[in-house]
């Protein structure tokens, strides 16, 4: 028997219809705030992620699903959107237009290790603001990301706060940081070794040195920071202190990939479901990554997140979703075609209906009238092809009322 690759997962059922919801929830909630849907390319060339992720992280390193095409190009599967986002504001010339407001959701790739809540293929929500500079700015995006997961039932998680301060200030700490962890050289982890050299912030998020007290009293970024740096990030936790934003600041908080300056967070849950796999929301500024690729200089910030995680959470907490009522149950007792006419002009005028297709007799319709919870059921027999009625029950009430067929739709507009 064929089964599905692992690391991946088939939604359906209950799981396909929390999927389903949140893809649409997340499309009603970036309205509010005015930010565009992108959509961009499943696979691209490989070294779009390579310049722009960077050549000493995880992700290029050890994650991503390279392949060779056809026309004998290599091709990378998107481990993360930002670089692709990037890619095509770069190439379609958004940039014309001063700042702009994306947002996104869709799969991305990384072979790692499956666990509970990390997957090879999974699903991405983010956002990425292009064009501007400013602390509010910062303090929207993460209030984005807090004020989604709060208003989807999510209470136990934590927004952690730090800055890697501007491409000055992040230069002079790197080097500063790497005389330090030099030192120490022999005793980190063979990835952390090869780290070293190409990407010394790595080290200080590495699930095994990061634990080791040498590690932990590592010089901090924010005591490199020039002053233009310092000024800003006050004044990003002045925004979002401004907006109730809660936040704690944590300064082991890198995000190791190249392209991140200033502003830096997550967003992170102690639900025990979740185990080690708990960072909900990741993100930052990265006011470098457009000329980086070959753009012109444009400041961006922006967030990922992991859409697998939060469902998880949401069916632990027993999250309120709305459940997909539907309108009608059309039981078809007829030989006839007209309860499949009904259903289709019930349909076209905006009514969720279901009918039976099966030739159920009457108990087994009612056993489906009891799985679907309609508001109301239409019952259609011999009766009511002859006379052009329809006879429709309130499933709440149970009260039934013959109803002409040509009166239907006013009458459901009138009661639903």
């Amino acid at each position: 028997m064929l089964q599905k690759p692992k690391g991946t997962m088939d939604l359906y059922g209950e799981d396909g219809y929390i999927y389903n919801y949140l893809y649409n929830y997340v499309s009603n909630f970036m309205e509010l705030y005015n930010y565009e849907f992108i959509k961009v390319p499943t696979f691209e060339v490989t070294e779009l992620f390579y310049r722009g992720i960077g050549e000493g992280t995880d992700i290029v390193n050890k994650e991503t699903y390279d392949f060779v095409d056809k026309g004998d190009r290599k091709m990378t599967l998107r481990p993360e959107f930002t670089a692709g986002v990037i890619r095509s504001y770069i190439e379609n010339k958004l940039y014309i237009s001063q700042v702009r407001k994306f947002y996104y959701f869709g799969s991305a790739f990384r072979y790692e290790r499956p666990q509970n809540g990390r997957l090879r293929e999974f699903t991405q929500f983010g956002v990425e603001v292009l064009g501007v500079r400013n602390a509010f700015m910062d303090a929207e995006v993460i209030s984005v990301a807090f004020r989604l997961l709060s208003k989807l039932g999510v209470t136990n998680m934590c927004v952690k706060l730090n800055t890697l301060g501007d491409k000055d200030s992040r230069i002079k700490y790197r080097e500063v940081l790497y005389n330090y962890l030099v030192k120490d050289k022999e005793n980190l982890c063979d990835t952390c070794k090869e780290r070293l050299d190409k990407n010394p912030l790595r080290i200080l998020d590495c699930k095994f040195d990061s634990e080791r007290d040498y590690i932990k009293n590592a010089p901090k970024t924010i005591d490199y920071l020039n002053e233009d740096s310092r000024v800003y990030y006050e004044e990003v936790k002045m925004a979002l202190e401004s907006l109730d934003i809660p936040y704690v600041e944590d300064s082991g908080l890198v995000r190791g990939l190249d392209y991140y300056s200033d502003t830096v967070f997550e967003i992170v849950s102690d639900f025990e479901e979740l185990g080690k796999a708990n960072t909900l929301c990741a993100g930052g500024r990265y006011d470098g990554l457009t000329e980086l690729l070959d753009g012109p200089h444009t400041p961006g910030i922006g967030f990922g997140m992991g859409i697998e995680r939060i469902m998880i959470m949401l069916k632990e907490l027993e999250a309120f979703i709305p459940k997909n009522r539907l309108d009608v149950f059309i039981m078809n007792m007829s030989d006839s075609s007209y309860a499949y006419q009904v259903l289709d002009d019930l349909r076209s005028s905006g009514y969720s209906c279901e009918i039976d297709y099966t030739g159920k007799n009457m108990k087994g319709m009612w056993k489906l009238v009891d799985k679907y919870e309609p508001s109301y059921v239409i019952i259609i027999g011999e009766d009511e092809v002859n006379g052009n009625y329809v006879t429709v029950k309130d499933n709440v009430t149970k009260e039934e009322y013959k109803v002409n067929a040509s009166e239907l739709i006013e009458y459901l507009d009138m009661n639903i």
